[in-house]
């Protein structure tokens, strides 16, 4: 390349360098993200689950999980089930801040689950709702012959008293023809 032909593509690269400013305090204020001015709620204790059960909804492939008379704490439901987009969507109903996300944790004593939930609104109230493919083997949890929990953060813990229930809703939903999914061991 000649010298002029060089200078000439400095020039040009110098002018559009010149059509943005470098970064500077100002422009890194403006970008920071500020946090609520009321912040996250309150962190919630954990219920009471003594003498909980799994029941029936009355929407079929739907089960919920509480206390007899007292609101429900947790609800399973499948979606489009024995098919290859079967899908569990679990909610923790307790209170979520409008825009929260989190990952729901359910633990058996051999599986571990992270869903993602997010603050979904369910009529007048907001609640911590997540899905994740049927097939995953960590709904497996479900199964343990001891007690699981469930926890979101900020939500408290649920401990689930055991039950065959969710365990038959979890192979109700995948069908005979779709074994759970290998578990990943990265």
């Amino acid at each position: 390349m000649n010298r002029a032909a060089m200078l000439t593509c400095l020039t040009l690269a110098s002018a559009l360098t010149a059509c943005k400013p470098p970064p500077s305090d100002a422009v890194a204020a403006r970008a920071m993200l500020s946090p609520s001015a009321a912040g996250p709620s309150q962190p919630l204790a954990s219920p009471e689950t003594t003498g909980a059960v799994w029941a029936q909804s009355k929407r079929p492939m739907r089960l919920v999980y509480g206390v007899s008379g007292q609101p429900v704490l947790v609800s399973l439901e499948c979606l489009d089930a024995a098919t290859p987009a079967a899908r569990l969507r679990i909610a923790r109903h307790a209170p979520a801040d409008q825009g929260a996300g989190a990952l729901l944790a359910l633990i058996g004593n051999r599986m571990v689950a992270r869903i993602a939930v997010d603050a979904t609104e369910q009529g007048s109230r907001t609640i911590w709702q997540g899905e994740a493919a049927a097939a995953l083997p960590s709904w497996d949890a479900f199964a343990d012959p001891v007690d699981a929990t469930i926890t979101v953060p900020g939500a408290g813990l649920v401990r689930l008293n055991s039950s065959p229930l969710p365990v038959e809703l979890v192979t109700a939903c995948r069908g005979p023809q779709q074994p759970a999914l290998p578990a990943n061991r990265g």
